[in-house]
């Protein structure tokens, strides 16, 4: 599961969508940003609309008639009802939007590529790829080319073909003003936070987005053939701090009046430096504490915080106060003699998960990741979708499931004795 952040806009940053990635990767990709391979994307006014809107509508009785219109060159969505019967929807282009896809194939309709990682050492494309349950195709952000730039979400994506196909199994209806629509294999799910992305923020509900971007309630399971129920008052319209969900990738929408209040890369490093400048020390071996730099954050170095996140009690690297042959993450506090797990503490990176300006005093548990307490209460309280049916709070840095009576805890750094 990863988080990814989408961002639109004309060529002036006033007006920009971002759109953000929870990944294990701490606010970037392994390998770094590569084409459209990113751990954040930016929506650009394009220089030429590239939006689609729906024209006619084709009811085909035979397969060959239905391949014709597909092959015109128009883009269509296909529903298949049964072996006799085909309604194809073409579509027209529409000089007022802006079309983004997302999805896990790499063809040139795919504006932005994402894969699930596979957990321990297999990480590898192939076997991403192979194993992933996002579709090739997932979903299409369309926005308006005029103020306020309304961005809006659907399900499924068109190929190389210009093609959307929804097959016999696949859960489709006839609305009742006449006009097809269906859900994709594993859906799309968003979720709304009430209040918007800010630190006064609360969760929303998860719903699914279809294909012509009506809003439902969850189905059973992620791929059940029985729809939910239609949500009439809710629409599809992304907004300040909407997760999207493709079953294996979260993504963060950012628009620029939320990341304008939000702190920049420049003021999470000065942060850093404010805390290594306090010169916190370990209050056993009294040795200076120091984060590393963001460029090193995936190599622990000598000076590193580490922390108690059962009691928050941040100390330097020992390695004495083992309680269990089995657990060997399991340590006393020398502090208070409480037992928990023992982690290097690292810095968020990515600043557009964050809610609030406010100086790193908490961490995630079990993972150690560290940022601002309102952010912190914000993320542990989110349920993020896992799997088929399930939803557990995670790190937004590294999608790690939270634990611990609060999901995250206040750290209780000592101050130089002189």
């Amino acid at each position: 599961m990863k988080l990814l952040l989408f961002l639109y806009s004309k060529l002036v940053v006033a007006n920009a969508k971002l759109l953000l990635f929870i990944s294990r990767y701490n606010g970037s990709l392994p390998n770094g940003d590569r084409g459209r391979r990113k751990s954040r994307f930016a929506l650009y006014k394009r220089p030429k609309a590239n939006g689609v809107k729906p024209s006619t509508v084709h009811v085909i009785s035979t397969p060959q008639a239905s391949k014709a219109i597909s092959c015109k060159g128009q883009h269509s969505i296909s529903y298949t009802l049964s072996r006799n019967q085909t309604v194809v929807v073409e579509y027209t282009h529409d000089k007022d939007t802006d079309m983004f896809q997302v999805g896990r194939s790499t063809e040139s309709p795919i504006d932005f590529v994402v894969t699930d990682t596979i957990s321990g050492s297999q990480n590898n494309d192939e076997t991403q790829i192979t194993q992933s349950t996002i579709s090739r195709f997932a979903c299409r952000i369309v926005c308006d080319r005029s103020p306020p730039y309304t961005a809006r979400i659907f399900a499924a994506g068109f190929d190389s073909s210009k093609n959307i196909f929804l097959g016999e199994k696949a859960a489709k209806w006839k609305n009742p003003d006449g006009h097809m629509d269906g859900l994709t294999t594993n859906g799309v799910l968003v979720m709304h936070p009430k209040g918007g992305f800010t630190e006064e923020s609360k969760p929303g509900v998860w719903r699914e987005i279809s294909v012509c971007g009506d809003v439902y309630t969850l189905r059973e399971t992620r791929s059940a053939q029985q729809r939910g129920k239609l949500v009439e008052n809710e629409t599809n319209v992304l907004q300040d701090g909407s997760l999207i969900d493709l079953c294996g990738a979260t993504l963060l929408w950012r628009t620029a009046d939320g990341l304008f209040h939000t702190p920049t890369q420049k003021h999470i490093e000065a942060l850093r430096q404010e805390i290594n400048a306090a010169r916190p020390q370990c209050p056993v071996g009294l040795n200076t504490l120091a984060f590393p730099s963001i460029n090193r954050k995936d190599v622990v170095e000598e000076k590193q915080p580490w922390a108690y996140l059962s009691c928050g009690h941040v100390h330097g690297y020992h390695n004495w106060g083992h309680r269990s042959d089995t657990e060997a993450n399991e340590r006393e506090c020398p502090m208070c003699r409480t037992i928990g797990p023992y982690v290097p503490l690292w810095l968020g990176c990515e600043a557009g998960f964050y809610v609030d300006a406010g100086p790193p005093t908490h961490a995630f548990t079990p993972c150690g990741h560290v940022c601002s307490e309102k952010s912190a209460k914000y993320w542990s309280q989110i349920p993020l979708p896992h799997g088929t049916h399930a939803f557990h709070a995670a790190c937004p840095f590294c999608a790690t499931q939270l634990s611990g009576e609060h999901n995250c805890v206040k750290l209780i750094f000592q101050g130089p004795i002189d």
